[in-house]
């Protein structure tokens, strides 16, 4: 069963559609014995970071998570999902991410339109889980916010730079975009991160 916290994400049923589409067994779950429960687990998010994480705190989720993706539960992150696994975001100084990996989430330099709204290409680095082997996918974002291309990159897109659009780190991935709104080639990755 694939754990999809609700912490009051506004992509959620949205999420929960994708599920539906590719025949996922999953639950909607909003607590530390709901994540427990899980064989994987997906961490939706819109909106802010710091929000994001004020949230996480009120229902006590902090600490559960982390010691399940330490366990080798699989992890999937979308959009600020993804960025909640850092320790830090340019978009709240005074919150903390998760800290699953160092560095901080970034704004798209002062020139560039924000947000970065759209469908837009994914450029594999190495091969992915998530990603069919040499496949580019077009696929949906929104995002004023990225992740620095870094060791677990898997995948970019260039939006006045590149940026992480993939993340694999063993038994953790995160995307920049959302798979929820990019049609079949979304619906592909959420079905390969089901079926891990």
């Amino acid at each position: 069963m694939i754990a999809v916290l609700d912490y009051g994400a506004g992509n959620l049923r949205s999420v929960q559609n994708s599920m539906e589409a590719i025949g996922a067994t999953f639950e909607i779950v909003r607590d530390a014995e709901g994540l427990r429960r899980g064989a994987k687990i997906l961490l939706p998010g819109v909106g802010n970071f710091g929000q994001m994480m004020r949230a996480l705190d009120r229902l006590d989720v902090r600490e559960t998570l982390k010691e399940r993706i330490g366990e080798g539960v699989p992890f999937l992150g979308i959009c600020l999902g993804l960025q909640a696994l850092f320790e830090r975001s340019a978009e709240a100084h005074d919150v903390n991410g998760l800290g699953v990996f160092d560095g901080s989430v970034e704004r798209f330099t002062a020139g560039a339109r924000v947000p970065h709204m759209g469908w837009n290409t994914v450029q594999q680095l190495r091969p992915s889980r998530l990603l069919e082997s040499g496949s580019e996918p077009y696929v949906y974002f929104a995002n004023s916010y990225y992740v620095p291309v870094c060791t677990a990159t898997a995948a970019t897109c260039t939006y006045t730079q590149p940026f992480t659009a993939v993340l694999e780190y063993g038994n953790v991935f995160g995307v920049q975009f959302h798979p929820e709104k990019s049609g079949a080639a979304g619906l592909d990755i959420v079905r390969r991160f089901a079926a891990l």
